[in-house]
């Protein structure tokens, strides 16, 4: 493994540990609460090699937000392939819900940075995601403007798809109490489904 492939192997494979580690202790304890040396202790390594990897907890933490972030963003591939509203939306909703099962972690850390204000990534929002909603409300306008989509202001159905299926993810606990255990597939499917249906036939017109 000591080949150029090989080292970069290891180092993907050391990356996604951390990565996976600090999550967790960022999700537990909040970005003041976490140390470098808890994160190490759960990725099972010493503390210098964390930090040759991210020298601090700030660029740590910035990289645990920017996963997520990316996994979210990517969601709207759809929006790209598909011109129509309700194939679109119907893919990005359900990538999203599957999002908040899969990595519900990083949709916490991402919900309590937003609640601080965001003092760590102000930076993505002004650029990363302004820009991606920038991009996506122009498509939602288009099939407004062609009768595809219900008058809408596009940033308001944005707001709802995401604080619909984040609620998955950031209420997951709450979730399991009123439901008496954990979502299994079967519930998280009925789940999808409903929340899919209702977003997207409130919006679409029904055909003719």
């Amino acid at each position: 493994m000591n080949t150029p492939l090989g080292r970069q192997v290891v180092r993907e494979e050391n990356e996604r540990v951390i990565l996976a580690a600090a999550e967790t202790v960022f999700a537990e304890q909040g970005f003041g609460g976490a140390t470098m040396a808890a994160i190490a202790t759960r990725a099972g390594m010493p503390k210098p090699n964390v930090h040759y990897y991210f020298a601090t907890k700030s660029e740590l933490y910035r990289a645990v937000i920017e996963r997520v972030l990316t996994a979210w963003l990517d969601a709207a591939r759809a929006f790209d392939l598909s011109d129509d509203p309700r194939e679109a939306l119907a893919s990005y909703i359900g990538a999203k819900m599957d999002l908040a099962r899969s990595m519900p972690l990083g949709s916490k850390i991402w919900a309590s940075e937003i609640m601080r204000g965001a003092p760590v990534i102000q930076d993505f929002l002004d650029t990363t995601l302004k820009q991606w909603v920038a991009s996506r409300e122009r498509v939602v306008r288009r099939w407004i403007a062609s009768g595809k989509l219900r008058p809408i202001e596009p940033r308001h159905l944005f707001y709802m798809i995401w604080a619909t299926t984040q609620q998955y993810a950031n209420a997951s606990h709450e979730i399991a109490t009123l439901e008496e255990g954990v979502l299994g597939d079967d519930a998280f499917a009925v789940a999808k489904r409903q929340v899919i249906e209702t977003i997207v036939g409130g919006v679409v017109p029904s055909a003719r």
